[in-house]
């Protein structure tokens, strides 16, 4: 069985979903570990509630040097067998740009959730730039990482519609409903080898 490393800055939602998805045997993958770069981050109560192991790597220590503190993720996801050819690392609201060496040594083994339909509005506050644009959908896509913003192969979406009456938190609301949703089931296709990717695509089988 694959082990996964979960990685947070914040609340850990996201987190939440999955390990609860996890538990309630709909992936079979080993929640082996989840690494903050927060102390203060309340995911890591939530985490230790479900019975996971977790771990701190507080980022401020490294003084912006992302090659260093990446070689310490990579040490930890290890720690916890949570290795390139046994392992899957979610992103889950972890607030760093993670470095081409982490990204290397995990190649198509990384994903993420983004809060927009990729590749339009990539980055920070992707659901502003929504509302800002004037797009009538927006929504959330689970991708692999690559040495790029948001640009690795899309695996899964999901689309919402936008009001007139629509701010950044109900549209932001409304999109995390359906992180939650496909967030896990991406990880389930993951565990169950049904995720192919050539070149730019992510096929599912």
């Amino acid at each position: 069985m694959l082990n996964l490393g979960i990685l947070i800055s914040g609340r850990g939602s996201n987190m939440e979903s999955i390990l609860k998805s996890i538990k309630a045997k709909k992936i079979p993958i080993n929640p082996a570990v989840v690494i903050s770069n927060n102390s203060n981050a309340k995911g890591l109560a939530i985490a230790k509630k479900l019975g996971v192991n977790v771990e701190v790597i507080e980022s401020k220590n490294f003084k912006g040097n992302r090659t260093e503190y990446d070689e310490k993720i990579i040490e930890v996801l290890k720690k916890y067998g949570v290795t390139p050819k046994n392992g899957l690392v979610c992103l889950a609201g972890f607030m760093r740009i993670i470095s081409p060496t982490l990204v290397k040594k995990y190649k198509n083994k990384i994903i993420n959730i983004h809060p927009a339909l990729l590749p339009a509005f990539p980055g920070l506050n992707s659901q502003k730039q929504a509302l800002d644009y004037g797009t009538k959908f927006s929504g959330c896509t689970v991708h692999f990482v690559d040495a790029g913003m948001d640009t690795g192969p899309i695996i899964m979406q999901s689309v919402v519609e936008i009001k007139e009456n629509d701010t950044e938190i109900s549209l932001s609301k409304k999109i995390l409903k359906e992180e939650h949703r496909i967030y896990p089931e991406a990880i389930e296709l993951f565990a169950r080898k049904k995720i192919k990717v050539s070149g730019r695509k992510a096929h599912i089988s």
